[in-house]
C-alpha cells in the first residue's frame, strides 16, 4: 500500500458557487465577467473564443479561435498583470431571399481575461492574426529563463 501525504484542504462554499456558476454561463454561452476598471458590477458577453495556452522555455502562447472576426474588431491589453482580449463578432445582415433555418454560432462581443505570471516580458509581446485563429506570444524575461550554472568545488 503507498501512502502519500497531502496537505488539508479548505473548502470554500462561496468558491465552488463562483466555480459552478462559471461552468453553468459557459455552458449556455453567457459568460460573466467584472465590469471595467474593477467594479463590482458584473456585466454580460455574448459569447467567448476556445483558447489553448502552452508554454516553451521561451515563451507563453495562447491561440485564440475566433473565426468571421476581422482583426480590426479585435482589441489585445496587458495592464496590471492581466491580458484582456476582446472584441465582437458581427452577424451577418438579412439578405433578400436568403431565410435562415438555424443559427448556432454566437454573435456579439467576447472577452477573455487571463493572469500574466511574473516572468513575462510585456513589452515584447506579440500577436498573429490568421485564418480565424488569433496567436499570442508572451515572451519570458531574460532573468527568467532557465539556465545551467557550474559550481566550482573548492
Amino acid at each position: 500500500m503507498n501512502l502519500t501525504k497531502r496537505e488539508p484542504h479548505k473548502w470554500d462554499p462561496f468558491k465552488e458557487l463562483e466555480d459552478m456558476s462559471q461552468r453553468l454561463n459557459r455552458l449556455f454561452g453567457r459568460p460573466l465577467t467584472r465590469g471595467d476598471a474593477g467594479h463590482d458590477s458584473m456585466t454580460t458577453i455574448d459569447w467567448a473564443p476556445s483558447v489553448d495556452i502552452s508554454e516553451t522555455d521561451s515563451d507563453y502562447i495562447i491561440k485564440a479561435e475566433i473565426p468571421d472576426v476581422k482583426k480590426e474588431d479585435v482589441k489585445i491589453t496587458v495592464e496590471d498583470g492581466q491580458l484582456t482580449i476582446q472584441g465582437e463578432r458581427k452577424q451577418e445582415k438579412e439578405e433578400k431571399g436568403k431565410r435562415y433555418h438555424r443559427i448556432e454560432r454566437s454573435y456579439g462581443s467576447f472577452m477573455r481575461s487571463f493572469d500574466v505570471p511574473d516572468n513575462v516580458d510585456e513589452a515584447r509581446a506579440r500577436a498573429d492574426f490568421k485564418e480565424g485563429m488569433l496567436t499570442l506570444t508572451l515572451p519570458k524575461s531574460e532573468k527568467a529563463k532557465p539556465r545551467a550554472l557550474e559550481v566550482k568545488i573548492s
